[in-house]
């Protein structure tokens, strides 16, 4: 089996480069994507408090009033375009966006990076991580 391997290798030199070009560019790919998967909550409160990070909530306004994290500005995943010109100032700061699980906020992430948002996070696993660490929640 393997000298069979070896012999294809010699024999088709162009197939076997094109295979590895596209394994390392999936690779690549796979790996910027993971990256961007989303911070722990550990990572979003050192954003917060060491480099001014935003937080952005996009739950429905009575979820967020039941409990979100200090300071978050709750912008509903469904307004989120009609109020990015609200969000402007906050472009070159670190934003994370919050959600119920941290599964809608990646459709917030893109839209937010393709408004010109330097640098977007989701929080993996949104609001419900974030309470399952025992962080704090305000209520209003």
């Amino acid at each position: 089996m393997i000298d069979q391997l070896f012999e294809f290798v010699e024999n088709h030199p162009l197939l076997v480069s094109a295979f590895l070009v596209v394994l390392l560019a999936w690779l690549a790919f796979e790996a910027k994507r993971s990256g961007a998967s989303g911070v722990s909550t550990s990572e979003a409160t050192t954003l917060i408090n060491r480099e001014d990070g935003v937080v952005i909530d996009i739950r429905e306004s009575p979820e967020f009033k039941a409990g979100h994290i200090a300071g978050a500005k709750n912008v509903p995943q469904a307004r989120l375009k009609e109020r990015l010109t609200q969000l402007e100032k906050h472009k070159d700061k670190p934003v994370i966006v919050v959600c119920k699980q941290g599964q809608a906020a990646a459709a917030a992430v893109t839209e937010l990076t393709q408004a010109g948002f330097s640098r977007v996070y989701k929080l993996k696993g949104g609001m419900a991580q974030w309470q399952a660490d025992s962080l704090p929640v305000v209520k209003r």
